[in-house]
């Protein structure tokens, strides 16, 4: 049998994410410090996990409300007031959802068709572009570079907007640089979408890892964005929980409703325990979250710090956990660097490039490190 005849191309279009290939290498290989995947290294905080042994032995697994436990979503709409001043209503405009990306994906399906072009800013997550083509549209990246110290700029911006133009990725704090768009820049690319129905799907997982003193902004609390904005969120990175796999998706109404429907039909529910592990890290964990990202901090300036020494320029970064060293002058591309860096010093990193394939001449450093 001819599976390409039967497998339509736009999924044998798509690429196997970079960051996993480097991830099963490390997982091969004895004795390999892997950098190579976007987590933490803390345990999730004890309580939250003390909670769900509860619930496990309590038998309580069944399934949730679809859009999720009553109690989360009303945690998860004071937490958002709280952090980012804006307020969700928990009845209709939170879903809580299978990690980030499931958020992420749901929020692209129900936004895009076939014809529709998606902004993504680069460098950035791998799994944005692949879902924009699996939900008919178009990926049309937009390059940022150390010199706008890898921000969107609205003249970036407007120069990548088209009639096509339905949707604006806002990845920030940015995976793999590091980049944080404060609150003057996220004005000035609000002033650029004001006058059009183009929304933003704001990736916000790294929020709470903004370093510097200025806390993270969020587009949706600027005028005019509330309406046209979908925030993405969820547990995996401040609460250190990506295995309990829980996002969660904040919308205005009008969107939040047919999200729920996808989510509805391709999931059911997040899982039990792991809505009742967030409900706990919510309420009690929070000073867990404080410790690590004071660590996240020092780490981030230690490892700025000893790259610079052994001879590689690195943007400093401000949010996230990452950090983005500059291997121009090895001569190396960036696959050869992070091959020969894992082969001859058994460290594992990621090429800076989308899903490992050109040659920038960049890679990437995880700072979950202990």
């Amino acid at each position: 049998m001819n599976y390409d005849d039967i497998i339509p191309q736009k999924i044998r279009d798509i690429k196997y994410s970079g960051i996993r290939k480097f991830f099963d290498i490390a997982a091969s290989m004895p004795d390999v410090i892997s950098l190579s995947v976007g987590e933490p290294d803390f345990k999730t905080p004890w309580l939250a996990r003390k909670e769900a042994i509860l619930m496990l032995e309590k038998g309580k697994t069944t399934y949730t409300s679809n859009s999720g436990i009553d109690t989360l979503r009303g945690l998860i709409s004071e937490y958002t007031v709280e952090t980012a001043g804006v307020m969700y209503d928990p009845k209709d405009e939170i879903t809580v959802t299978v990690g980030g990306s499931e958020a992420i994906d749901a929020a692209i399906r129900v936004l895009i068709e076939l014809g529709d072009e998606v902004l993504i800013p680069e460098p950035s997550f791998v799994c944005y572009a692949p879902l924009v083509q699996l939900a008919g549209g178009t990926p049309v990246p937009i390059t940022t570079t150390v010199d706008d110290n890898f921000k969107l700029t609205p003249n970036a911006l407007r120069a990548g907007i088209t009639k096509a133009t339905k949707a604006l990725i806002l990845p920030y704090p940015n995976n793999p640089t590091g980049a944080v768009m404060r609150k003057s820049e996220l004005t000035a690319i609000a002033d650029v979408l004001l006058d059009t129905n183009i929304i933003v799907i704001s990736d916000e997982i790294y929020a709470e890892m903004t370093f510097g003193g200025e806390r993270h902004c969020s587009v949706a609390s600027l005028p005019g964005m509330f309406e046209r904005t979908v925030v993405i969120n969820g547990f995996s990175k401040a609460f250190a929980m990506p295995g309990w796999r829980l996002g969660y998706a904040l919308a205005p109404r009008g969107i939040s409703e047919q999200l729920l429907k996808i989510h509805q039909y391709g999931i059911m529910c997040a899982p039990t325990l792991s809505q009742q592990a967030a409900i706990t890290a919510l309420r009690d964990c929070r000073p867990d979250v404080a410790s690590m990202i004071h660590q996240y901090d020092m780490r981030r300036k230690y490892l700025v710090h000893a790259v610079r020494e052994i001879g590689l320029p690195c943007f400093e970064p401000e949010g996230a956990f990452y950090i983005f060293p500059q291997i121009t002058h090895t001569g190396l591309t960036s696959q050869e660097f992070c091959l020969r860096l894992i082969e001859e010093e058994r460290v594992a990193v990621v090429p800076g490039t989308r899903s490992a394939r050109a040659a920038r001449g960049l890679f990437v450093f995880h700072m979950p490190i202990r």
